[in-house]
């Protein structure tokens, strides 16, 4: 999808270099698939004066092909808000019987609405002809033609009629021949090309890499804005999170409650434990866990010892089941996502295209819960995220998010790499999460905060560590070398001298 839109881009380039053009009189029109390409290009490029998508802008089915969808594309949006975005400028469209026709009651009407607060209702048409099937037939080009010629002030005579014509033959319609030879294709091109466009890709960012503050800022700009998109949600407003406590217990030298996270405007619900010792010094640190807050204990029943030393110490300990666990799951319930679109075409863009990855939702979740304890009414001074084990990645992506209301981050990666996930169904499948320098990219942007990076070897981290160096901050990070037994005692010793700061 993505490449077809660039070549809809290069067309239009194409076409305003020709001299007997006029680039401002530019009209785009499709229907189906070639409707779907109308409303990108149309949305995306200015150049374009009118736009006539036929048989394709509706709120009902989206796209059904891979070329339509494409991961992340209509994430709480869709093709009516897509066709909008060339207000105010002329969209024509048409309707039939498929699943545009519902339009004149469903999305159609929000459209007028939309054309009206612009001032260019008269900019703004549908031809509903339900009588037909899917299609571009001659009932539906004549009112192109005449919305064309209309807005591009064409002064053809109306009504608008059809030529007969003769059909041509396939050598007269063969642009290809012994001069001209036909380009490679195939999937072994398709191979090629996707190789190349990943080296292309891959040469940009090593041109962002951080050498200086200014550099930094630059790749800030340009990874930090990517992550926004692939994680889809930055920290939300602490106004926006409430809690709903439903059990409160005395432990003795601290208290454990129990309840539900709230995210109102998302519609989210979360099982949630803290544990508030009695002498609190000020400072939480929230656990993020596999098991979620299941995590804060070991098999035995207890805490584990890690946590039993953060509330020694007077640390606040939060513990949270993500989405897809603990409590989200029925006994016995994998915590892999086994939900998969009935399309023999099986690919990421079909549920990603409309949902974010379970990663990214888990990601969500751990924002909401920093919203919320950043936001409490104790005003904690410090707040910390541990992320030690397979929990390590969602810490990296919220710490990426968060920015400064982490002021303490614990990642283990144990070299996780979005590049080696290959099942599109996985837990931590992230689409588009390799691209932007990949988990490391993520640790990057938010160089200056203070961070315990395990897992990591001098070698493999050097992109943070450069990141961080331009960022003056090379006390901040703190790259451990221990093995994975040992990496929790460490970690937990370091985290407790931060807190003592």
């Amino acid at each position: 999808m993505g490449l077809q839109t660039w070549n809809s881009v290069r067309a239009l380039d194409f076409v305003t270099s020709l001299d007997d053009v006029d680039p401002t009189r530019l009209a785009v029109t499709g229907a189906s698939g070639g409707g779907t390409q109308t409303f990108l290009i149309a949305a995306i490029d200015p150049r374009l004066a009118v736009a006539f998508p036929a048989v394709m802008v509706s709120t009902a089915m989206q796209g059904g092909c891979t070329c339509e969808n494409s991961s992340l594309l209509r994430v709480g949006t869709g093709n009516i808000e897509f066709a909008a975005l060339f207000a105010p400028k002329p969209l024509g469209m048409t309707a039939a019987d498929d699943w545009t026709r519902e339009m004149t009651a469903k999305g159609y009407p929000e459209l007028e609405e939309h054309y009206r607060r612009h001032g260019a209702l008269d900019n703004l048409m549908m031809i509903s002809q339900i009588r037909f099937p899917h299609n571009y037939n001659q009932v539906s080009r004549l009112a192109m033609y005449a919305w064309l010629n209309h807005h591009l002030e064409l002064n053809q005579p109306e009504p608008i009629t059809e030529s007969d014509y003769d059909r041509q033959t396939a050598e007269q319609l063969t642009v290809f021949d012994d001069q001209h030879p036909r380009p490679a294709g195939g999937p072994d091109f398709e191979r090629a090309l996707l190789r190349w466009w990943d080296a292309d890709a891959q040469l940009q960012m090593a041109a962002l890499r951080p050498r200086d503050a200014e550099s930094l800022r630059a790749y800030r700009h340009v990874v930090g804005n990517a992550i926004d998109v692939l994680i889809g949600r930055s920290l939300p407003d602490g106004g926006d999170v409430e809690y709903e406590q439903t059990d409160k217990v005395d432990e003795g030298a601290y208290l454990r409650m129990v309840g539900l996270l709230r995210n109102k405007p998302a519609g989210e619900e979360l099982p949630i434990e803290f544990l508030f010792p009695k002498s609190w010094e000020s400072s939480v640190a929230i656990w993020v866990d596999s098991q979620g807050k299941a995590g804060l204990y070991g098999e035995d029943g207890k805490l584990r010892g890690e946590v039993q030393r953060l509330l020694d110490n007077g640390v606040s300990v939060v513990g949270v089941d993500l989405l897809m666990q603990g409590e989200f799951l029925a006994d016995g319930e994998s915590a892999e996502p086994t939900r998969k679109v009935g399309n023999p075409r099986e690919a990421a863009a079909y549920t990603f295209g409309y949902s974010s990855s379970l990663f990214a939702q888990r990601v969500h979740d751990i924002l909401s819960t920093v919203a919320f304890v950043r936001s409490h009414e104790y005003q904690p001074k410090q707040v910390a995220v541990i992320g030690l084990g397979e929990a390590g990645p969602l810490v990296a992506a919220a710490r990426a998010q968060a920015r400064d209301a982490i002021n303490v981050a614990v990642v283990d990666t144990r070299g996780f790499r979005f590049a080696d996930v290959d099942d599109i169904h996985g837990a931590n499948f992230l689409p588009g999460g390799a691209k932007y320098d990949d988990l490391l990219g993520m640790l990057a942007v938010s160089a200056g905060d203070r961070l315990f990076l395990a897992g990591e070897t001098a070698d493999s981290a050097s992109l943070v560590r450069d990141a961080y160096a331009a960022a003056g901050a090379n006390d901040a990070l703190q790259l451990d070398a221990s093995e994975p037994e040992s990496r929790s005692a460490a970690a937990i010793d370091w985290l407790l001298k931060q807190f003592a700061r």
